[in-house]
């Protein structure tokens, strides 16, 4: 066979490769196929040199997933199971188990049975942030990136012991990191986006850590209810309980330095009134572990309240009501002013409740309140420096020709967030998504799409939908970023990905409190981030500084220089020591000329104001 003809053969073995890799509709969706492409790109960017953090629950630490492509190099640099108690503990701290290394990893196979049972979600979540394939057409966005696991207990304390953990294994590494959590609450920090978590979160972002969340499910629930109070009065609603819960717990809020008080009320299926408790005020009892008696029904109540919090100044009460089976339950509230909030979320018996009931307005008493579903944001997505992730149908052209998806997904939760911040901050595909599965779960129920043998194990593959998806899919692509650019700081990859999102009919009908900025964009990111100055503080590894591609190149090759520098001196020197081309580099992508230069092996010397990098270029006519 002549060279050409053996070239066009290779080369279309390849294109069958990438064509099969662009399956996965929410990559041509986000427009990660073209990065894919590395169309008008210097190369194919996959999150080299970039950790991905996980925090969640049901990690497969043996999934062929987190190895390369080829299915050889293995990517989990190290997990901590917070709930596993045969330790070691990682230093510093004094609970859970670490595993470091391949070998403990696989060693350990997954992590411990939780508050979830042996789950799946968070290798679901992180095959879709990084997962390799496993040579299925599965691919998640930054294949080449690594991970750490955290099991994480979802206390305060311990998810900021988990983001320290990510951290500080993140700068032993030498390396950028991306943190992703497909969860939220109700109840850690403060609804309006302050408390411990904001704190700690926002120093280290400041510090470089880039958070992407999940922006929850409860966007089709009218599970919130708001009141602008600006006299005395009493507002009255009813509230049902959410599904699969042993209760109700409702979170209240009201503005800064306006107490407010509150009842509970059972009624009849007619909606009227039979028995109420007293008012309780946010300034009186802290604490209450009491209960209502109507007939033969007891409804057992109990709250925690605030007179003022220590990070907002808002009075604010925790309530959890237990389901009774005989009576409607009302909720009634009194203040003299303020905006007052409340959300009615699942009571449930590992507390990690995190869907909603709703609040509703009886017909008989149109005076009363009926709940929507806004200001649905919750911790830690709520946070303003995170980056809130909504959920909507990947859009493609269905094997009848039509192009169908691209809506918002009905259960995405709904903004805007406080302080004038708006949340969501954008969308990513979160419909039907097909990704990784433990293969020890005992929890999963649905079917299957994919089965692949490794090391003598099923290993498999399902779909599932959820904003859950839609926050690992832009993690994913924060990764890239910032393999693209270790300059950029957390705040710039945020407005990176949010400049660049494109909007449609979807995004202009459903609007900001749905999309956010838009949907997001892989390709346009990376074309802004090629060009954007970013800080040399958040540079650890100075070699990613500079990037060569192709290589071995032909007639010409492209350097990427991810540097504050205006300029940077690039030489190429042969085997001999002569320097047989040189020129200025500027920020962003710069074309070399090769045309001329013997075919072999040269050293291209790049100096700028602090350092200077050398890197092997082979020509290759």
């Amino acid at each position: 066979m002549k060279k050409g003809l053996l070239f066009l053969g290779l080369l279309a073995l390849a294109l069958v490769g990438r064509s099969q890799a662009l399956l996965h509709r929410a990559a041509v969706d986000a427009r990660l196929d073209s990065v894919r492409w590395a169309i008008n790109l210097p190369q194919e960017f996959t999150g080299e040199g970039v950790i991905i953090g996980i925090t969640d629950w049901g990690f497969d630490y043996t999934h062929p997933v987190f190895y390369d492509t080829n299915m050889v190099h293995y990517r989990v640099l190290r997990a901590w199971d917070q709930f596993k108690t045969s330790g070691p503990a990682p230093a510093g701290y004094d609970y859970g188990t670490e595993y470091v290394g391949a070998e403990a990893l696989l060693n350990a196979r997954c992590d411990t049975s939780n508050v979830y049972d042996y789950a799946y979600h968070g290798t679901h979540c992180a095959g879709i942030a990084g997962g390799a394939g496993a040579g299925t057409v599965y691919r998640g966005v930054a294949v080449d990136a690594e991970f750490l696991f955290v099991s994480v207990s979802l206390t305060d304390q311990q998810v900021i012991d988990a983001w320290r953990w990510m951290y500080d294994v993140s700068q032993q590494e030498g390396k950028r990191l991306v943190i992703s959590m497909s969860w939220g609450l109700y109840y850690l920090d403060n609804m309006d986006g302050t408390g411990p978590l904001a704190e700690e979160m926002q120093r280290l972002n400041d510090l470089g850590v880039v958070f992407v969340t999940s922006a929850g499910n409860n966007g089709d629930e009218n599970d919130h209810l708001m009141n602008t109070f600006t006299q005395q009065d009493t507002i009255r609603t009813v509230f049902t309980f959410p599904s699969s819960s042993i209760g109700s717990r409702i979170t209240m809020m009201n503005s800064a330095n306006q107490p407010f008080s509150f009842s509970l009320f059972a009624m009849d299926n007619s909606y009227n009134i039979l028995a109420e408790t007293p008012f309780y005020a946010t300034s009186g009892e802290s604490l209450v572990n009491s209960q209502l008696v109507v007939g033969t029904d007891t409804i057992r109540y109990w709250f925690e309240a605030e007179a003022s919090n220590e990070y907002n100044q808002r009075p604010m009460v925790q309530l959890r009501v237990a389901r009774n089976s005989g009576h409607r339950l009302g909720l009634a509230v009194a203040a003299n002013g303020g905006e007052f909030h409340a959300w009615n979320m699942a009571l449930i018996e590992t507390d990690y409740g995190n869907w909603g009931g709703s609040f509703v307005r009886p017909g008989q008493h149109l005076d009363w309140l009926q709940g929507d579903a806004l200001y649905g944001i919750s911790t830690p997505a709520n946070i303003d420096c995170s980056i809130a992730v909504a959920a909507h149908a990947p859009r493609f052209t269905a094997p009848s020709g039509n192009v169908v998806g691209g809506d918002i997904a009905s259960f995405s939760s709904s903004g805007p967030g406080f302080h004038d911040v708006n949340k969501p901050d954008i969308s990513a595909p979160g419909k039907s998504i097909v990704s990784a599965i433990s293969s020890y779960t005992n929890t999963y129920t649905g079917s299957y799409t994919k089965t692949v043998e490794f090391n003598g194990r099923a290993y498999k593959f399902a779909s599932l939908s959820g904003t859950s998806m839609a926050g690992p899919f832009v993690a994913g692509v924060a990764a890239l970023l910032l393999q693209v650019n270790p300059y950029l700081s957390a705040a710039q990859v945020k407005d990176i990905l949010l400049q660049t999102a494109y909007n449609d009919q979807f995004t202009e009908q459903a609007g900001p409190l749905r999309f956010g900025s838009g949907k997001v964009n892989a390709y346009h990111a990376i074309q802004q981030a090629l060009t954007t100055v970013g800080i040399d503080d958040y540079v650890i590894n100075k070699e990613s500084l500079f990037t060569v591609f192709p290589n071995p190149a032909s007639n010409q090759c492209f350097v990427t220089a991810n540097t504050e520098s205006s300029e940077s001196f690039c030489q190429l020197i042969d085997l001999t020591g002569r320097v047989v081309l040189q020129t200025l580099l500027t920020p962003g992508v710069n074309t070399l000329n090769l045309n001329g230069l013997a075919p072999g092996c040269y050293v291209m010397k790049i100096t700028d104001n602090k350092i200077v990098v050398t890197k092997k270029l082979v020509i290759n006519h």
